[in-house]
């Protein structure tokens, strides 16, 4: 399944080199990372849960339903996308330590990430990691742009689509009249699409086989529509989490309390706005195309931005209490096998709820402890994997492919 920002931009010298006072070895550990990828891959398990398996219900279990919803959906996913960021950039960091030749390993490492991300995909029904393998291209171009245009990309990464919408929707109102315009906004709204009327029907079949056909030809679907192309939020969070790292935020998050705490503010701010304010807005003013991109405060007042303040308030708890890192050890064993996690929990979820497999539902007051146990049990696989070894086996797989060799596994 996506600012204003306020960030002070700086003039650097080096624009990809870090600061001198924040200099990493090749092989240190982030441990914040880790602990924010664990996070992000339960908030995952809980939405997907949240979305796959629940039952509808009234009452008191509904408020879970609603808490997911406004708190967790959108947000987890976004959390993950700015970790891409985070992470191209201390990969780029080590790479230009060791005098590694950048582009080629970085183009290997999305290239192995799409090798990963279409059979999850045409397997389990999650697009993420093909998305990812496809708009991390862009921000090895941008890696030495100065800060301030790097954030002039992000907030035209955020609106793109939505401009592009709002322009289509201007074009009909002059073309069409009003209600031409809205009689093609209702059209389009009611109209079938029969690729996903099939996935949903092949989700409920006992085929895999027809259920995974179905999922090829919407991934088919998916990339070929015209709005893949136009960049977005994943890009958008990519360059923000990049930004993030080389300004030093993870590296000397205490230096940048202020800019953290800007950060959370930005994300809060927006959150409150778009529940608050926009969808509560009054836009009969505009055709209806037009409308939906105010509500949806043109991509940059968007509620998902609520990511920001759990990123930030987790890195300041870890900066300032640091006795939380033990305290929060089992979220950091799973985001050191992130890639592997993630894999193990979408064939699960799959399984779980697809026709092929248990065709499970779930009551909502279910979720948490349903998304909690498959979390735990990641943990403890995890944690007994890492006993023995270096990486997760996809890790392992991901990184012998970006290198061109197999890369040391065994402790």
């Amino acid at each position: 399944m996506v600012v204003a920002h306020s960030f002070r931009s700086r003039r650097l010298s080096s624009i990809a080199a870090p600061p001198p006072t924040v200099a990493v070895r090749s092989q240190e550990r982030v441990h914040s990372l880790d602990i924010l990828r664990g996070f992000a891959l339960l908030g995952m398990i809980l939405v997907h849960v949240h979305t796959n398996l629940e039952r509808p219900a009234t009452g008191l279990e509904d408020l879970i339903s609603w808490t997911v919803w406004v708190g967790v959906e959108q947000k987890s996913w976004a959390t993950f996308a700015f970790l891409f960021g985070v992470g191209f950039a201390l990969q780029l960091r080590r790479m230009e330590a060791k005098g590694a030749a950048v582009t080629p390993l970085y183009l290997r490492r999305l290239l192995g990430l799409s090798l990963f991300g279409i059979p999850a995909y045409a397997l389990f029904g999650f697009r993420i990691l093909l998305d990812y393998a496809f708009w991390g291209v862009p921000l090895l171009f941008m890696r030495r742009w100065r800060t301030r245009s790097l954030l002039v990309a992000a907030l035209v990464c955020m609106s793109a689509l939505s401009l592009v919408e709002t322009a289509k929707g201007a074009h009909e109102w002059f073309t069409l009249g009003r209600q031409g315009a809205d009689a093609a906004a209702e059209a389009r709204s009611t109209s079938p699409n029969p690729t996903w009327t099939a996935l949903k029907t092949a989700q409920a079949q006992p085929s895999y086989s027809g259920l995974v056909g179905a999922r090829l030809q919407a991934m088919r679907a998916d990339y070929l529509r015209w709005s893949f192309l136009v960049p977005g939020a994943n890009l958008a969070l990519f360059i923000l989490g990049f930004l993030a790292l080389r300004r030093g935020v993870f590296d000397s998050p205490k230096k940048h309390t202020r800019m953290i705490l800007a950060f959370m503010a930005v994300g809060i701010i927006s959150w409150a706005v778009s529940w608050l304010f926009l969808r509560n807005l009054n836009t009969d003013f505009v055709p209806q195309r037009i409308a939906a991109q105010f509500r949806n405060g043109f991509g940059i007042l968007s509620e998902q931005w609520l990511a920001f303040a759990y990123i930030g308030g987790i890195v300041l708890l870890l900066a300032y209490r640091p006795v939380w890192e033990r305290r929060l050890a089992a979220f950091g064993m799973a985001g050191r096998m992130a890639l592997t996690n993630y894999l193990i929990q979408i064939a699960v979820l799959d399984v779980l709820s697809s026709g092929y497999g248990l065709g499970l539902r779930v009551r909502p007051a279910m979720v948490p402890l349903l998304a909690a146990l498959i979390f735990g049990a990641e943990v403890g696989l995890t944690r007994l994997w890492l006993a023995h070894h270096r990486l997760g086996p996809a890790e392992w797989l991901w990184r012998s492919f970006t290198y061109g060799k197999p890369q040391p596994m065994r402790r």
